[in-house]
């Protein structure tokens, strides 16, 4: 998840796509531009199974001088991708939890 977070505020679109499971990948990851991220949260983690598990997180940024918060519990499969490749812990898809503020 911090990974992520962090591809996200460095504008690394090849990372998220990397760890992110190609069944509900996006065709454009990249980063909405304009957006300065200010923080993440882990709020809570929790592994279901040795390949299942949810990440619960607010991430605040903002965008044209409005502040907002994104919470959301985020589900990850871990597996390989590719043959020889380490196998990692991929986003799936995620809920959001409350409102965007």
């Amino acid at each position: 998840m911090r990974s992520r977070y962090s591809a996200y505020v460095l504008g690394l679109a090849d990372w998220l796509r990397q760890t992110w499971h190609a069944s509900t990948c996006p065709d454009d990851v990249a980063p909405e531009a304009g957006t300065r991220w200010l923080g993440l949260s882990v709020k809570a983690h929790a592994q279901q199974d040795d390949t299942h598990a949810t990440v619960e997180f607010v991430a605040r940024y903002k965008i044209g001088g409005r502040a907002w918060r994104l919470h959301e519990r985020s589900r990850f499969v871990f597996e390989s991708r590719e043959q020889g490749e380490a196998a990692r812990w991929l986003y799936v898809d995620g809920d959001m939890l409350g409102e965007a503020a």
